[in-house]
């Protein structure tokens, strides 16, 4: 099986890596960059546990292929904390405990980070639209939302 010689900028990153025409994002940071922090829900986008941001906005990394991705710039969960220093969102999710068995929150972290890169000070139901294409099996949302108003305002504050 012929593979393709791709290279992107992961978390930052200069990353090349191979990939045949069907894998797609999600295969390629699972299974051969063995980055396992984007989950795999459904595989067919309608959970978006697979989110990460390709070149600015979130996608759900199980639609995109792999050979579509040269010159692309990533992020993951992994690039989300600097160091041993929490991103703001995901200090608030602990503090407001918001997350249980985790499944979602790689994705629900990072769809809140594009949204609050778009929008620093959204309202509850802004919120709530925001993050409506991720599902989460366990929570039941409101500790989420919270988690991700009360994150907008610290990050709002670190920036005056």
């Amino acid at each position: 099986m012929a593979r393709n010689l791709v290279t992107a900028t992961i978390n930052g990153d200069e990353v090349e890596f191979t990939c045949s025409t069907e894998q797609t994002l999600l295969d390629v940071l699972r299974e051969d960059l063995h980055m396992m922090g984007t989950k795999n829900g459904c595989g067919s986008g309608d959970c978006g546990a697979c989110t990460v941001i390709l070149n600015g906005r979130p996608v759900n990394a199980c639609l995109v292929l792999g050979v579509e991705l040269d010159g692309a710039n990533i992020e993951t969960i992994e690039g989300m904390a600097k160091g041993n220093e929490l991103h703001p969102l995901q200090q608030k999710f602990l503090d407001h405990a918001a997350l249980q068995c985790g499944i979602c929150t790689p994705g629900i972290l990072l769809m809140a980070k594009a949204l609050l890169e778009k929008n620093p000070d959204p309202t509850e139901s802004e919120v709530r639209f925001g993050l409506a294409g991720n599902l989460c099996r366990c929570t039941g949302y409101d500790k989420i939302v919270r988690a991700v108003l009360d994150a907008a305002v610290e990050m709002r504050a670190s920036k005056s």
